[in-house]
């Protein structure tokens, strides 16, 4: 049966395929770059981050997600600022890869610079690899098993409006829409624009504790709107304690810790909320970010 549900979801990915094709992440409001080029920069020091997500754990085939990504001001606190971002997305035969380099620019929407507004700009390369050596096949022989390595380009924008204490933001990663078709297969799989809208706020309760709401939601057309709500305390500027909840898909448990003025390291634990859930033993997901002249004014933002 666990077969029967990949092969599924293999058919429609690689047939004509409507749904939402970027990677997922749970603990989103950490690494933001990966949907927004205008988040770059905005922590005003050189900040790195990789983040792991294994989901629906038990289930063979399932995704398997790397990020990593860095940016930074160009010239200290500069209001140009540059950044890296690289994914790695395996799901069954499937490995979608891809690299973009992101540039912004903030500009002060008031005198004392408690409010900016950033927009970033995103170009790089995307690579879909089909690997029919990691499928159980019937007939090694069958002419129409070939593999599949197609490379697109990527451009995205993003705008992203944020002070100290709360953040929202529009982008989009990849404006374009790209068409692989396989005229042996008789197959296309389209990458379509994805649009997100995030946002966020602390609120101080009191010295030693912070509240951390924070919402995204993604569309794509031919695909219903997807919607996550996280709830995050803060404690002691040191433990982070929440929850999220990801609409009609999965519940999760959030928590974080500051190992260091430079080191944050966070995990979440997905439940899956469908059917799903009877084959699989939920999703994993740990992030680790490590910055450069860190200081306490980035530890209380919510982003």
């Amino acid at each position: 049966m666990k077969q029967f549900y990949l092969y599924l979801l293999l058919f429609f990915s690689l047939s004509v395929a409507f749904g939402q094709q970027d990677s997922q992440y749970t603990q989103y409001m950490y690494n933001t770059m990966s949907v927004n080029p205008g988040y770059t920069g905005t922590r005003e020091v050189l900040s790195v981050i990789g983040l792991y997500r294994a989901q629906w754990v038990g289930l063979e085939g399932a995704p398997r997600t790397f990020n990593f990504a860095a940016h930074t001001p160009v010239g200290g606190r500069s209001l140009a600022n540059v950044g890296l971002d690289v994914t790695s997305d395996n799901i069954g035969a499937s490995t979608q890869k891809s690299i973009a380099a992101n540039f912004s620019y903030i500009l002060p929407l008031d005198g004392r610079e408690d409010t900016r507004l950033s927009f970033g700009v995103r170009a790089g390369v995307d690579n879909l690899d089909i690997d029919i050596n990691r499928l159980t096949v019937a007939d090694l022989n069958d002419p129409n098993l070939t593999n599949l390595s197609h490379f697109s380009p990527v451009v995205g924008l993003g705008s992203y409006l944020y002070t100290d204490n709360w953040y929202l933001g529009v982008s989009t990663p990849n404006l374009l829409q790209t068409k692989r078709y396989n005229d042996v297969t008789v197959a296309t799989y389209t990458n379509k624009a994805h649009i997100y809208v995030i946002g966020g706020y602390v609120y101080e309760m009191n010295r030693d504790l912070k509240f951390k709401p924070a919402f995204m939601l993604k569309s794509v057309s031919g695909a219903p709107l997807a919607v996550d709500l996280s709830a995050n305390f803060y404690f002691n500027d040191k433990f982070t304690l929440g929850a999220s909840y990801r609409l009609g898909s999965a519940v999760s448990a959030i928590a974080g810790f500051q190992a260091s003025d430079e080191i944050t390291i966070g995990y979440a634990y997905d439940y899956e909320t469908t059917e799903l859930s009877r084959y699989n033993s939920g999703s994993h997901e740990i992030f680790v970010r490590f910055e450069l002249w860190a200081n306490y004014r980035n530890r209380f933002r919510c982003f």
